[in-house]
């Protein structure tokens, strides 16, 4: 059996997040396939790294603080969790590539920013989380298949690209 290379993997995720994720409108979780798709490409995939992303969707689950601050998107968390399982590569990392990790995060969310004019949840989707009928409407308006499963393919590729060496290093 001929082993794929990871750059081949990456493009198959992509392309099948691009073809599915817009029909799919339940129980999908931007944090969630952020990090998972990426934990896919690398064969280290469990419900256990499901599990603790899912809470971090909406806006760290719809958080807003008593001086009006709100969770980042997803998109946005997932991604950084997923930049530290690659830049730690199969071991827990040292206070050197803990220090990378972090600049390369930092990097993705000033991308991220960029590319989306915000890294907050409700600013994205338009839907404040801490009420739970505004995420009722979220999903009948339909803006995960309008919105935010841009945002996950978006990531992936993006964080693919800001840690191809440490993907080649420490994952091939």
């Amino acid at each position: 059996m001929v082993k794929k290379d990871l750059e081949s993997k990456f493009d198959e995720k992509i392309k099948e997040l691009e073809a599915e994720l817009p029909s799919k409108n339940v129980g999908v979780n931007c944090a969630e396939l952020t990090l998972t798709s990426i934990l896919e490409v690398l064969d280290v995939d469990n419900y256990l790294f499901h599990n603790i992303a899912k809470p971090l969707a909406g806006g760290f689950g719809g958080y807003k603080s008593e001086k009006g601050w709100m969770g980042a998107c997803g998109a946005v968390a997932g991604g950084c969790a997923a930049i530290g399982a690659i830049m730690g590569g199969k071991k827990l990392m040292d206070d050197q590539t803990m220090t990378m990790a972090y600049f390369k995060a930092a990097k993705y969310c000033t991308e991220f920013e960029n590319q989306f004019g915000s890294v907050i949840c409700s600013e994205l989707c338009g839907y404040d989380f801490s009420k739970p009928e505004n995420y009722l409407q979220y999903r009948e308006n339909g803006i995960w298949e309008k919105t935010c499963y841009k945002l996950v393919v978006w990531g992936v590729d993006k964080i693919r690209k800001l840690t191809q060496e440490d993907l080649k290093k420490k994952w091939e």
